[in-house]
Parts: structure tokens; C-alpha cells; sequence
């Protein structure tokens, strides 16, 4: 990893269990309280607990990155959040951001180069950015923008760990750049402040033409914050290399290897190019509770309940609810619709016995890989929530965007009834 100077790291807590119950060992970090307005119920220590066990699914890590955590409240007597009291602190003022950028995309580049002169040069901030959006010629060819790229740090995907260097993220773009900086971060993720800058725009409420004002916001914390749950996904394959075992970023069972993903949107599971009917076993806490047969399902988080899920059918539920929703692609079944079930389940899902062929599988639209028999996906509730912040608060933030993005609702109104037409 290149960067401009050095950068000191302080360790970031977290507390939480593995598929099979067992702890990860927390590390230790002060944490200064204060007065405020509206104060969270959450604490980042409550967390022992058996997963497969519970039924409201893990306590949520409320410190994200290096720097920022959740506003503690003192007078808490209950564990379930308010969705309103979210706030968002810092216990040392930030000083390293994450700039995403849709990469390609022309009409980005005069916003982002703004972004950048602003947090250099006004506000001082160590400037991340990756490396593939700096090979832009629109961007290394600017010579009035050189002095500012000499003061990035940069990196690159999958190859280096930026994860207790950012204080925050900035996303510039549409939805899928706060998907991709969620899979940036495998554990604590920063706080994501999100320009709507792409298509959709469901997931990003600030708009660019006042950004100095309400990054200066975000620097000086106590702003209001939701906390998107993502999927910890587990992908289990059976090893069908002659030549010995293969590991990708998981762990070996013998002839197995396995991948772990963190999704903030959806696992789905389809039949791909097959013309065949998809044939998967879905089980629910070690038991069987149904075969899927048809084009797939689709196993997504509240979050993720207004993208794919909702298209095929599904319900929308506020990011702030503790589920997992299950959504049947085209099933060949009348009586097959969405379920929602509690976010501390354990979900699996394998080929049936009788599939006549295989299946594909993609995290957040990426990752995409086939799944033959012998193969597993297990699926809960992260630990490791995706702290986004709010342009006004939790509830009416995601209901402008039921209104404006997916026009909930949206029907020409009734004329009401005159005194003379009512006597008719």
C-alpha cells in the first residue's frame, strides 16, 4: 500500500460469534460519554450469546472503524433501539477518509476532484483512494489536479487492508458504490456518508450541491445514523481438485475448502444457464423446511428487501428490523410466497439429492460461482453492521425513498363527492 505518511492505528473492538457459537475476543477500547438528545439503547459488549439461539440476532457492533462509534445512553433500560435515537460520536476527531468513486464515469470526475481539494486543503483530511480510479487518464492527465493526487493514499481491492486506517467513507455515485465499500470491510465498517450521484440513488440521500457544509456536519459528529444488518455468508465446497486442496480466504475441512463473504443486499441462488428447474434444500436451524423449485431464491437482508427481493415479490421491511427475509424466485407453486423469518436463525442451503443439475450463487451481484452437490452456503445475521448516515433520520430517510426512487403509493387522486352528487 502506497500512502503520503504515516498513520497511527488505534485497535477497534468487536465482539461476536461464529457460525458454531464460538466467541472472537474483544479488544479493548475507552470509550468517552456525554450528554445528548436522543441517545442509542445499544451496547457493544452485549454480545454473548449462542447465534443459533437466538431470535433476534446478534447485538450489532456500535464502533465502526478506528474513530466512531454509536452515542452511548446512560439512562437505557431496554436492548431494542430506537430508531430515531441513533446518533452518531467520535472519540477522536477523524482524520482519514475513503473516497468511492464509480469508476469510468465522466460525470463524476469534476464532483470528485472537488471532494478531494476540499478535504485536503480545507480540511486537512488523509485522503484514501483506490488505485484503479487514479489510472483514469481524465484524472493522472490533469496537471492542476496533480498536487492533490500526490497527497493520496492509495490501494487496491482484495490485495490490501485499509480497514483500521479510514475513519469514514464517502461514496460518490449510485447504490452499487455503497454496496462495493461494504465489501471493502469484512469486519467494523466506518460510518458510509453516501452522495447520490448514480441512477437509483435508494441507498443515497445527500445530495452534492451543498457537500461542504454537510461533510463539515459529518466531521463534527452527533449526526443521525442507521445501522444497514449485512448476511455473514459462508460458502462450503467440496474439493474436486486431483492435485491436493485449494484454499480461498477460509478455512480447510479436510477435503473441503470454504469462503466467507459479508453481503449487505442479497445471496441469491439461481439455476444459471440451465433450462431445468432449480432444486435446493433450504434448512432453518439444522431442520429442513422446504425445497425450492424453480428459478431460485433469494435470501436478503431488510436492506436488501427494496432491490432484488422486491421485484420478485416480496415485502419491504425498514433496514432497523431484526429479519432475514426468503424470497422464492418463479417458484412452480402457488402457494409458495416470501417468508420473513428472525435475524439470529441459520440458514442452509444445498442441492437436493434429486437436482438435475447445478446451481449459481452471488453475493451483492458479485463473487458469482457454481454450486454442485456436496456444496453448502450457510447464511445469518453479521455482527458487523454498515453504518450509514442519514440526511434527516432513519424512518424518514427510507420512506423518501420508498417515495422518490420506487414511487410507493404513487395514484392519481379520487375526486371527493359534491353535496349534490352524494344524494345520488
Amino acid at each position: 500500500m502506497e500512502t503520503g505518511e504515516q498513520i497511527g492505528v488505534e485497535a477497534v473492538p468487536y465482539c461476536c460469534s461464529d457460525f458454531d457459537g464460538g466467541e472472537t475476543p474483544a479488544r479493548g477500547l475507552a470509550i468517552r460519554t456525554r450528554k445528548a438528545r436522543s441517545l442509542s439503547t445499544s451496547s457493544a459488549t452485549a454480545c454473548d450469546y449462542r447465534r443459533n439461539q437466538s431470535l433476534h440476532g446478534p447485538s450489532p457492533v456500535t464502533t465502526f472503524g478506528p474513530k466512531a462509534c454509536m452515542l452511548q445512553n446512560p439512562h437505557a433500560v431496554m436492548h431494542i433501539q430506537d430508531p430515531a435515537s441513533q446518533r452518531l460520536t467520535w472519540n477522536k476527531p477523524p482524520k482519514s477518509v475513503l473516497v468511492i468513486k464509480k469508476i469510468q464515469d465522466a460525470s463524476l470526475l469534476q464532483p470528485f476532484k472537488e471532494l478531494c481539494v476540499f478535504l485536503t486543503e480545507q480540511k486537512n483530511m488523509i485522503v484514501y483512494v483506490e488505485s484503479k480510479v487514479l489510472a483514469d487518464p481524465a484524472i493522472a492527465g490533469d496537471e492542476s489536479f496533480g498536487a492533490v493526487i500526490q497527497k493520496f493514499c492509495t490501494f487496491r481491492e482484495d490485495l490490501d487492508d485499509i480497514s483500521n486506517r479510514v475513519d469514514f467513507i464517502i461514496c460518490l455515485g449510485g447504490d452499487g458504490t455503497l454496496l462495493y465499500a461494504s465489501s471493502l470491510f469484512q469486519e467494523s465498517v466506518p460510518p458510509v456518508m453516501a452522495f447520490h450521484l448514480g441512477s437509483l440513488g435508494f441507498l443515497t440521500p445527500f445530495k452534492f450541491d451543498t457537500y461542504q457544509s454537510q461533510v463539515t456536519q459529518i466531521i463534527e459528529g452527533n449526526t443521525a445514523i442507521i445501522l444497514r444488518s449485512r448476511l455473514r455468508v459462508r460458502v462450503v465446497k467440496e474439493s474436486r481438485e486431483k492435485k491436493g486442496i485449494i484454499m480461498t480466504n477460509g478455512d480447510s475441512e479436510g477435503s473441503r475448502k470454504s469462503m466467507q463473504y459479508q453481503v449487505l443486499n442479497e445471496v441469491v441462488v439461481d439455476r444459471g444457464p440451465s433450462s431445468y428447474l432449480s432444486n435446493v434444500d433450504l434448512f432453518l436451524d439444522g431442520h429442513l423446511i422446504t425445497t425450492v423449485q424453480g428459478d431460485g431464491v433469494i435470501v436478503s437482508t431488510p436492506t436488501g428487501s427494496t432491490a432484488y427481493a422486491v421485484a420478485a415479490g416480496a415485502s419491504m421491511i425498514h433496514p432497523n428490523v431484526p429479519a432475514i427475509m426468503i424470497t422464492p424466485i418463479c417458484p412452480h407453486s402457488l402457494s409458495f410466497r416470501p417468508i420473513v423469518v428472525p435475524a439470529g436463525v441459520e440458514l442452509k442451503i444445498m442441492l437436493s439429492r434429486d437436482a438435475r443439475n447445478t446451481a449459481w450463487v452471488s453475493f451483492d451481484g458479485r463473487k458469482r460461482q457454481e454450486i454442485c452437490h456436496g456444496d453448502s452456503i450457510t447464511i445469518t445475521t453479521s455482527c458487523f453492521p454498515v453504518p450509514s448516515i442519514c440526511f434527516r433520520d432513519p424512518v424518514n430517510d427510507w420512506f423518501e425513498s420508498l417515495s422518490q426512487c420506487l414511487h410507493w403509493n404513487v395514484r392519481k387522486k379520487q375526486n371527493y363527492l359534491s353535496s349534490e352528487e352524494e344524494e345520488f
